[in-house]
């Protein structure tokens, strides 16, 4: 950010009294209206085609689940998610918190339009709901009003990020900034899971490990990585003596998770269940290396996948503990969960485009220097392009069956790119006075997130 203020006068100097009104928090903010703003316009060429369905909707890299699942998922029909729709509808594959969000979304929609007769929409044929012109102009709609719905949690993502690291706000840029949030960020609902994950950082770096905890568990409600996060802490708490913080938040983690996903467990059992058995069941699939080895015609069963893929997760859990256990100074709560989560993204057997948005937050606390974050996205928004062109069967070559070699190569540069920012993040580790954060404080065991008073 120093060098990049040079273009408007340089850095703030010791003696300036700052702008009155323009705070740091405020300039982050405002940044990330615009790229929401933006995020909205990428999806624009979908929206003007009535999210047609058709390959346009990938050659213009425009993609959102977001209409698609509105008929879908019984969406139209205000049916409760996860609940038995007597084999009318697939079970939603979305964790709880996404579900009751989509729901909310639909509803609200549905009120615009005038609460359409939603009895009358459950006798008719789900294929007749896809070409009602009311049902149409809903699930316009029903994408609209979820970006807005959306974009209260995106700027709460900020704010949490901009007091997260204690005397670094503008780290948060990196967040309100980045190209993949603006190309990804209404690709699906993930943002939701963004703002608890940034939540639950920010209380921990405020000395409230119970809210952080909390934070946690409504994340992992809503995808399960911010999961994760509880590995970083614990490592954390282990060299600096805060077990009882660290139970604090696990046991408001698991409260949180508990109290939000009960209800639907006791309701629609089955439908709830769903999105495990979903992701238990897909074989090798979207962006995973394991799509890769199957297409160079080195295929395996999902089981045998699952296996893997967890003792090679597990793997990469053990290394970043031993990593954080051993290190000379401390490492940060951010570096630690990066490493957990990426390694996670480049083992499983799929890497949908919004992922990035699951190391972005992460990522921007990490290792907050510009040059590094944009290595990284251009491999990130590279391989968002070419998912696209794969989808639209733009790069499949012209014999049928063979390898997209194309995509493949977008896959590989994608895992390139994570490692590389791993690699980084694990060279400040063993190297403190490489760590930007660290260099700004003056203290090779500084760490802006672990206030000394946690407990």
């Amino acid at each position: 950010m120093r060098s990049a203020s040079e273009v408007v006068g340089g850095p703030a100097g010791r003696r300036t009294l700052g702008h009155p009104w323009w705070t740091p928090v405020r300039v982050v903010l405002a940044v990330a209206c615009v790229a929401w703003l933006f995020a909205m316009l990428q999806k624009a060429p979908c929206a003007a085609d009535h999210w047609s369905g058709d390959n346009s909707r990938y050659a213009q890299l425009c993609y959102s689940d977001v209409p698609f699942l509105y008929v879908g998922r019984g969406f139209a029909e205000a049916r409760l998610p996860y609940a038995d729709s007597g084999g009318r509808y697939p079970a939603l594959e979305y964790p709880v918190l996404i579900g009751y969000f989509a729901d909310a979304a639909a509803l609200a929609t549905q009120a615009l339009h005038g609460s359409p007769d939603i009895e009358a929409r459950r006798s008719e044929p789900v294929d007749a709901l896809y070409a009602d012109p009311s049902v149409e102009a809903e699930r316009r709609d029903y994408f609209v009003v979820t970006a807005v719905l959306l974009a209260p949690f995106l700027l709460l993502s900020a704010w949490f990020l901009v007091g997260a690291h204690r005397g670094r706000p503008w780290d948060a840029m990196g967040f309100a900034a980045a190209p993949v949030l603006v190309l990804s960020g209404l690709v699906n609902w993930d943002v939701l899971a963004i703002a608890c994950l940034a939540g639950a950082m920010w209380a921990w770096a405020r000395g409230r490990p119970v809210l952080s905890g909390v934070m946690v568990g409504l994340g992992t409600a809503t995808k399960l990585y911010p999961l994760f996060l509880l590995g970083a802490l614990l490592v954390v708490a282990l060299r600096r003596g805060q077990l009882a913080a660290f139970g604090k938040a696990a046991l408001g983690a698991a409260v949180a998770w508990t109290a939000v996903d009960l209800p639907a467990m006791l309701y629609g059992w089955e439908g709830w269940r769903g999105f495990w058995s979903f992701n238990a069941d897909r074989g090798a699939d979207l962006g995973s290396l394991w799509l890769v080895a199957a297409d160079a015609g080195a295929a395996f069963p999902a089981g045998t996948i699952n296996r893997v893929s967890a003792v090679a997760f597990l793997v990469v859990c053990v290394g970043v503990l031993v990593l954080g256990l051993r290190a000379a100074n401390v490492p940060r709560i951010p570096q630690l969960a990066f490493l957990v989560v990426a390694g996670f993204l480049i083992v499983n057997k799929v890497y949908s485009p919004q992922y990035v948005l699951w190391l972005l937050p992460l990522a921007v606390l990490a290792r907050p220097r510009w040059r590094d974050l944009l290595i990284w996205q251009a491999g990130e928004v590279f391989y968002f392009v070419m998912v696209w062109m794969y989808l639209g069967g733009y790069t499949a070559p012209a014999t049928s069956g063979a390898q997209d070699v194309a995509y493949a190569w977008a896959i590989v540069v994608r895992v390139l790119a994570e490692l590389y920012l791993c690699g980084v993040i694990v060279r400040d580790v063993l190297r403190p006075w490489r760590d930007p954060v660290r260099l700004s404080a003056g203290s090779l065991d500084a760490d802006p997130m672990s206030p000394v008073g946690v407990s």
